[in-house]
């Protein structure tokens, strides 16, 4: 595996000419997997809310597990947006020559390549906390407005990510090892399990460009968040899964996602990249340790409801803002990296 190496270089290029590093766009797997993607891929009849369809969406996202709900961003919103993800792919960028990605190659979480593990520092995602179009949503699906937030990152796949992602869940029972505690819910009983509660965690993921059959769409299984069968690996996930992706979907649009459903990144073998930063949620009766992510003057700029969602992650003291010298990767560097200060 190659180390991660600086990439000074990367700051002179255009977003979307950060990706197929060391992999060749015109290759015949490449081209013959991006011809049965574009004929294949994606959910058949996927439904796309509007904001005002409030029930509807809540409803689908009972069923599904994740619901896609366009216009969830304003052209000024959205172009925002747009800025803070081209500013953050580049500062990761810089910091990683082979595209070795802490997802895979070319795949990358903004959350786990962050000293705070979220992207709350910036104010592109604070915004994200109380969007008109969305909280009502959420209140929805939580039945109630005492939601909170555990943060927010997201993730970003550059082009040239030519492997499929494994499916997985987000969140899972507690578990100890040694001193680390990972997860909240566990019953002593031993007769529930965190799939048969009614849903804790919320994930808000924003397309930022249009989503497609051959630009990294993430795949959902519907109906997954409350099964009890264990996840396929790539070796085992039938067909039908793979092309189980979430497209298309305009950009601007917001993907609600229980994070117990299966779902894993795709390929993306376009020209362009696909990102989808997040805010994530917590249920009003669901805990799990949140780090503190978002500074005071960036907590001050929310809207009242946006600081009671937020009283949990807000930090009187100044955060180590920056980026993990392995990009969260769990492979070195060779050379030590310089931490960007915000």
């Amino acid at each position: 595996m190659l180390d991660i190496a600086d990439d000074q270089a990367a700051a002179d290029l255009a977003l979307d000419d950060l990706g197929w590093v060391d992999r060749n766009p015109d290759a015949e797997d490449v081209l013959e997997l991006r011809r049965y993607l574009e004929t294949n891929n994606g959910i058949r009849g996927l439904e796309v809310f509007t904001p005002d369809q409030v029930e509807q969406a809540r409803d689908v996202f009972y069923r599904d597990g994740f619901v896609v709900v366009q216009d969830a961003l304003n052209s000024d919103q959205l172009a925002f947006l747009r800025e803070g993800v081209d500013r953050e792919i580049h500062e990761i960028a810089k910091r990683d020559r082979h595209r070795v990605g802490n997802r895979g190659s070319h795949r990358y979480s903004f959350g786990g390549a962050s000293l705070t593990g979220h992207q709350m520092h910036n104010p592109e995602w604070a915004m994200l906390i109380d969007l008109p179009t969305v909280t009502p949503l959420l209140t929805a699906i939580f039945d109630s407005a005492d939601y909170i937030s555990r943060g927010g990152g997201g993730d970003f796949c550059l082009p040239g990510a030519k492997e499929y992602q494994a499916l997985h869940s987000d969140m899972g029972d507690r578990k100890e090892f040694g001193r680390l505690t990972m997860g909240s819910f566990r019953d002593p009983r031993g007769l529930l399990n965190y799939r048969d509660l009614p849903c804790p965690y919320v994930c808000c993921n924003f397309l930022t460009v249009d989503v497609n059959e051959i630009n990294g769409a993430t795949r959902q299984i519907a109906g997954t968040q409350h099964s009890q069968e264990p996840i396929p690996t790539l070796e085992t996930e039938p067909e039908w899964m793979k092309l189980s992706a979430v497209c298309p979907a305009p950009a601007g649009s917001v993907m609600i996602r229980d994070v117990r459903a299966w779902h894993g990144g795709t390929p993306n073998l376009s020209d362009h990249v696909r990102a989808i930063p997040n805010s994530e949620f917590y249920a009003p009766w669901f805990r799990e340790p949140m780090p503190k992510s978002m500074p005071k003057h960036i907590y001050d700029t929310l809207s009242e409801h946006g600081k009671k969602v937020c009283r949990f992650i807000v930090a009187e003291n100044d955060l180590a803002k920056g980026y993990r010298e392995d990009l969260g990767s769990g492979y070195g560097k060779k050379n030590k990296l310089d931490q960007k200060i915000a």
